[in-house]
């Protein structure tokens, strides 16, 4: 029978390793067989060698000694139930029959890998959004007949034979946010699930022009977030491979049927307790490369749903040539965001009418606040609360609101709610995780984190779900390649890897340079402080203005808010729709837009003017392409990503989208 070593106190609890002739080491090195977390663990602390006296323990030298039951030794021959104590970790070799005595009883319920088809991937996923379901619906199909899958999501229920999306009553409010899907990521999906997703012309449009993240001339397509819920979780319930579990997923619950488990993918989202929970595999989150002097820089965005009248290219064409809103709509009807300066994103703030006091739900939870019929006031149905700024019509931040309206063409009884969220990046030392080793007992676990568990919030609708798509695509190759029923090694995960190195680069560098601008003196400030600057020195301007004469329109004013902020921006719309207009016909003309933004007030137009055009030329550039990493059996190497802070961020002029 062979012996085993099974770890008792420290991260490696419950988990056990087969001692074979191969030398098991144990230390704080990486490359040890069994790594120490302790700080008073050397790098190569102790080695278990197979000898004719059977399995010896040897003292390496340590710094803080290796013990056997309290004493301290140097060379000892083990015997069953010793108890090993390295660092502060604790471990009890055993021979097999006596390993049940040691190992946490539950298991004894479980089924025992030997029960189960060999064959047969074991997965278990927590979260079913958009980048859960996809990955279930494409491993099914690269792997037919050979996974079982299991998903949990607590936003669903049963509704007779099927798993459905909560509704409002049972107190999920459905995402109604428009997103983009660019052409890269929606072709690579199976030709089931773009039926699923496009089958409908109504469903989905085509705002944005084809550029150079295009793929055989195909231009990104806007569709809603929750029908990509709805036909992804109706393709699940019809497939027999895919278990989908309407309950939120609970890591210490389900501690032990995971160890039984080949693969756990997490796809949380950005604010993931099972990706916390295992923390200590994951790595820690780095903050400081998407640091400015200093602080974590992170941007607050107001999220209004409304329903707009201008035509796509008008929209298209007022959102890249400025970076204080972005309108993402499908035929005029989705959510304006507004890039929140410092002081405005502390008035994102709710009132309780009844306790009379403020709570941050909208800008802590985020919450959905809905305009309610009986009150035209803008409501949280989970707190109760109303939204302040809104009942202070006078406010600064209620004003800057109308006026991105009024941008837009959206009438004010058209902005049906509001919500927020917060672009918070991150630097993730890795996706992929060895949370369990495999066992007598069990199959060995990997852990990967997918979506937003493993990027951060996107500042542009879609950007998020682009990259989850990506990862969830990669990550079922890989596996698919795999998988060949044995035990799963770091080594096939390294194009995966990869492939996610690839896409946080692309998309956090993105997210970099539309959160900070470089002026001709090479500076870089945020740009909603740039944003701040430009409102403070409006209001004064305005003031000004208003105790004099002619202070109405968009061409009077004092102090610099005289006209020449509407020539500037309209001289930047002429620049952009000369780049856009052989690929997005409809462009407005000079005329068009002046009279457009006649309506604006100075103040706004002077801060549209100095928050910049979006840097199209690199925040819509080429897409992240996986398929670099599957194309054939050679060696992947990628280099470390450099700082995204070294790069030169021009921003006078602007590429084509």
């Amino acid at each position: 029978m062979p012996s085993v070593i099974v770890g008792r106190t420290g991260p490696f609890t419950g988990q056990s390793v087969v001692l074979s002739s191969e030398p098991l080491s144990f230390g704080r090195k990486s490359d040890n067989g069994v790594v120490i977390v302790s700080p008073s663990a050397s790098r190569l602390h102790a080695e278990i060698l197979a000898e004719d006296a059977g399995f010896v323990l040897y003292d390496r030298d340590s710094r803080n000694g290796t013990f056997v039951n309290d004493q301290r030794v140097t060379r000892h021959v083990l015997r069953s139930n010793d108890c090993v104590r390295i660092g502060d970790e604790t471990f009890l070799y055993e021979a097999q029959d006596s390993m049940e005595t040691v190992m946490d009883l539950s298991l004894l319920d479980v089924p025992r890998p030997i029960a189960a088809d060999p064959g047969t991937l074991r997965v278990t996923i927590t979260g079913g959004g958009p980048v859960g379901l996809a990955f279930a619906l494409a491993l099914d199909e690269m792997l037919p007949g050979r996974t079982a899958i299991t998903l949990y999501d607590g936003r669903w229920t049963r509704k007779g034979p099927e798993i459905v999306w909560k509704d409002e009553t049972q107190g999920n409010f459905r995402r109604q946010q428009v997103v983009t899907v660019q052409s890269r990521q929606y072709l690579a999906l199976s030709e089931e699930v773009l039926s699923a997703l496009f089958d409908d012309d109504s469903a989905y449009s085509e705002m944005w022009p084809v550029g150079p993240d295009s793929v055989d001339g195909r231009p990104p397509r806007n569709i809603r977030i929750a029908r990509i819920e709805d036909r992804l979780l109706a393709l699940a319930n019809r497939r027999s491979a895919i278990r989908l579990v309407p309950k939120r997923f609970d890591v210490e619950e389900q501690q032990n049927r995971l160890t039984q488990e080949h693969v756990l993918v997490v796809c949380e989202g950005g604010r993931s307790r099972t990706r916390e929970h295992y923390a200590d595999r994951f790595g820690a989150a780095d903050a400081s490369i998407y640091s400015l002097d200093g602080e974590h820089l992170q941007d607050i965005v107001l999220g209004l749903r409304v329903k707009s009248k201008l035509p796509d290219p008008m929209s298209v064409l007022l959102t890249v040539s400025q970076n204080r809103f972005l309108l993402n709509s499908l035929r005029g009807e989705g959510f304006l965001n507004m890039r929140l300066t410092r002081e405005e994103a502390k008035n994102v703030i709710g009132i309780d009418p009844v306790r009379q006091v403020f709570e941050e739900c909208i800008a802590t939870r985020p919450c959905l606040m809905s305009r309610q019929e009986e009150d035209n006031e803008f409501r949280c149905p989970t707190h109760g609360t109303l939204f302040l700024p809104a009942l202070l019509r006078s406010s600064p931040l209620w004003k800057e609101i109308r006026q991105g309206l009024s941008l837009f063409g959206v009438a004010e009884d058209d902005l049906s709610a509001i919500t927020s969220f917060r672009l918070d990046m991150v630097q993730r030392p890795r996706f992929t995780a060895q949370l369990h080793r495999p066992t007598a007992t069990s199959p060995g676990t990997y852990g990967f984190l997918l979506g937003d568990a493993a990027n951060a919030i996107h500042f542009w609708p879609g950007r998020g779900l682009n990259s989850g798509l990506a990862s969830a695509t990669s990550l079922a190759r890989s596996l698919s390649r795999a998988w060949q029923g044995k035990p799963l090694r770091d080594a096939d995960f390294i194009r995966h890897e990869a492939a996610m190195s690839m896409l946080q680069y692309r998309h956090k560098s993105r997210a970099w340079n539309a959160m900070v601008t470089t002026d001709e003196q090479g500076v870089t400030r945020a740009i909603k402080d740039i944003i701040a600057r430009s409102a403070e020195a409006g209001a004064g301007a305005g003031a000004r203005a208003g105790a004099g004469v002619g202070a109405t329109g968009a061409a009077s004013g004092a102090d610099g808010v005289d006209g020449s902020d509407l020539d500037a921006l309209l001289e930047r719309m002429a620049g952009i729709r000369d780049r856009l207009g052989s690929r997005l016909p409809g462009l407005p003309t000079d005329e068009e837009l002046r009279s457009h933004l006649a309506s604006i007030a100075p103040a706004t137009l002077r801060t549209l003017r100095e928050s910049g055009a979006w840097d199209t030329l690199i925040v819509g550039g080429e897409e992240a392409d996986i398929d670099l990493f599957y194309q054939s059996e050679s060696p992947v190497f990628v280099p470390r990503p450099a700082d995204p802070r070294a790069i030169p961020l021009p921003r006078n002029g602007v590429a084509a989208h």
